[in-house]
């Protein structure tokens, strides 16, 4: 196909504003872009194309055919080009999809609704509220609604016709109280509708009526000398206070609004939307928008400003912001500098700057190309231990001693994210007398340390203490002797909630349970404990055989060894003749073996 002639094409577009497609010559669409201006819009891609970056020459160079709709205003065009985009897909626009990743809430449009969590979004079915970025918070929702109100949970059509039919037998639910019974008519419509209706205002986000509701209710009963009821009802209200106190994070004062802030890289923007109705946060979610040329911030806000308020159906006049789109919109966007909007518009960076940072550390990992899966958990620890060298040296101590006897320490090497046997160490305890584990795990910190010192090998990028912040600190006091604290990373893992503890911080650190750096720092703290647990039973046991020796008469400490070393067990000794007893220890003393062991088989 010929070259595009955008000389004569351009001389048509009005300067109205509006939305317009760029065509491929495929008859493809594979741009939607709204305008201010049409023309002069739609010029800057041909006129300036000095000044624009690789992709954007590139989707110039496929334009055949221009098409363009007018609108009425900026936000009018705005929003369809937001819709355009929505439908048509183009390979050079930002996507925007439908929310079918995150469930919603569902209270039904049927006779005795239902409420429940889905991640089908079919607006027929009944009234949406979500979505839900954090799933612990719509679990919370739904939990608390059970504990407040008897609502069913069947999937009966309990119609006018089926409940007079009598088709339907109450389950258990109604036995233990979390149903009143509509499928026999035990409950009418208006007073299960009543609680439908409460459910409707807290999901949208206000909690005064149902507060209201809840404080007659309690007062009627207690008119009525009804006072099991009154409590119970007393207990709704408390129910639903302590959920508005975990909730409520803003000025109730500040009403309705909407917080959305964004900031990006060159690969992409991140956006962190928060919706406050009446009060409290109803919604909240951030996201990743893959940049496709090179947008502005201003104009993917724009853009996600239309998609988020949509999807989680806001109506708020005001929106709060880090930058100001340069667009007539129809609600006050506003960028507060001091006061409580301020203290929400840090809260949305706060946040968003989090997720820029997680993202970009995620793609450190994934983009190591070279890097196997050990490499990656290595990077993965680094980040969040916050060390300055990757970890590829770890060394961890564990103490062991059960009931006070042999207590013992071990000591195990990993490199490269693999268990090095060769390098691992058992330690008797030599300095501290009965079970101290403080004592002991500086002990042998300090021995292990000394001799690499004195040797001097290289000492681990990582050093791992089984034990909270006692042992922890113990373990750095060894170091300080040593003069090399500060030079080796060291951290304490407790067991109980596999809390991390860093030196000189009272907080722990919480890895999140399913990352592969913590399940390496607990592969690592599990085999130190085995390593020290197999020593201290090889020393228990070597310890009672040499006590069974002993009970032969002229036989010491030392000659038992001598026996155990040889023979490896006492059976061994036990079926030994006296010639090769005589050998190894004498004449006189391997006949009183021979006889001791002789008269126990009597």
């Amino acid at each position: 196909m010929s070259e595009f002639n955008y000389k004569e094409e351009l001389s048509k577009i009005p300067l109205e504003p509006g939305v317009y497609r760029y065509f491929d010559e495929t008859g493809e669409v594979i741009y939607v872009g709204k305008a201010k201006s049409l023309r002069n819009r739609v010029s800057s891609y041909f006129l300036k194309s000095n000044q624009h970056d690789r992709k954007t020459k590139r989707l110039v160079s496929q334009i055949r055919r221009i098409e363009y709709t007018i609108v009425l205003s900026e936000w009018d065009a705005l929003l369809l080009e937001n819709q355009l985009i929505k439908q048509l897909q183009p390979k050079f626009n930002i996507l925007l999809k439908d929310d079918k990743t995150y469930p919603f809430i569902c209270v039904t449009d049927e006779p005795f609704p239902r409420v429940y969590p889905t991640r089908n979004l079919d607006r027929k079915k009944g009234t949406f509220y979500g979505p839900f970025a954090n799933l612990r918070s719509m679990y919370t929702l739904l939990d608390m609604f059970k504990s407040l109100y008897q609502i069913r949970s069947c999937q009966l059509p309990l119609n006018k016709e089926n409940i007079e039919a009598k088709k339907f037998k109450v389950c258990l639910e109604y036995h233990i109280g979390n149903c009143k019974g509509p499928c026999e008519g035990l409950q009418g419509e208006k007073e299960y509708n009543a609680e439908i209706e409460q459910i409707h205002h807290i999901l949208k986000g206000n909690l005064s009526l149902p507060q209201q509701y809840f404080k007659e209710k309690m007062l009627e009963a207690a008119e009525q000398m009804a006072f099991e009821k009154a409590h119970s009802w007393k207990t709704k209200i408390e129910h639903l206070s302590n959920f508005q106190s975990k909730a409520t994070v803003i000025n109730p004062r500040i009403g309705n609004i909407d917080v959305l802030t964004i900031v990006s890289d060159e690969e992409a923007a991140y956006l962190n939307f928060m919706k406050i109705k009446q009060g409290y946060m109803v919604a909240a979610q951030t996201i990743e928008v893959k940049k496709k040329l090179d947008e502005s911030d201003a104009d993917i806000l724009a853009m996600m400003i239309v998609e988020m308020r949509a999807t989680y159906g806001s109506e708020a006049k005001e929106l709060i912001s880090n930058l100001k789109p340069d667009l007539e919109m129809r609600l006050e966007i506003t960028v507060p500098q001091i006061g409580d909007k301020k203290k929400l518009l840090d809260m949305s960076m706060k946040n968003v700057m989090y997720f820029r940072r997680e993202k970009a550390e995620r793609r450190e990992v994934e983009n190591t190309a070279t890097s196997s899966k050990k490499d990656r958990v290595l990077i993965r620890l680094k980040a969040d231990l916050q060390l300055k060298t990757l970890p590829r040296h770890i060394e961890c101590f564990d103490n062991s001693n059960i009931q006070g006897t042999n207590p013992v320490s071990a000591m195990v090497c990993f490199k490269d994210g693999k268990p090095s046997k060769k390098d691992y160490r058992h330690f008797n305890i030599k300095t501290v007398i009965g079970p101290n584990d403080f004592a002991s795990m500086n002990e042998v910190v300090g021995r292990r340390y000394l001799r690499l010192i004195a040797e001097e090998q290289p000492m681990p990028d990582l050093i791992v203490i089984d034990g909270g912040k006692g042992q922890l600190g113990a373990a750095c006091d060894a170091l300080k002797s040593l003069g090399i604290y500060g030079q080796v990373p060291i951290i304490g893992i407790a067991k109980r909630l596999e809390e991390i503890y860093f030196p000189e911080d009272s907080l722990p650190l919480y890895i999140d349970k399913k990352s592969e750096s913590l399940k390496l720092i607990q592969q690592i703290r599990d085999e130190a404990h085995r390593f020290a647990i197999t020593f201290h039973r090889d020393q228990r046991s070597k310890g009672s055989l040499i006590s069974e020796l002993e009970n032969v008469n002229g036989v010491g400490k030392v000659t038992a060894a001598k026996l155990l070393k040889h023979f490896g067990s006492v059976r061994g000794i036990r079926e030994s003749s006296v010639e090769t007893l005589t050998e190894l220890i004498g004449l006189d003393r391997a006949k009183k073996v021979r006889a001791y062991f002789d008269a126990m088989a009597q």
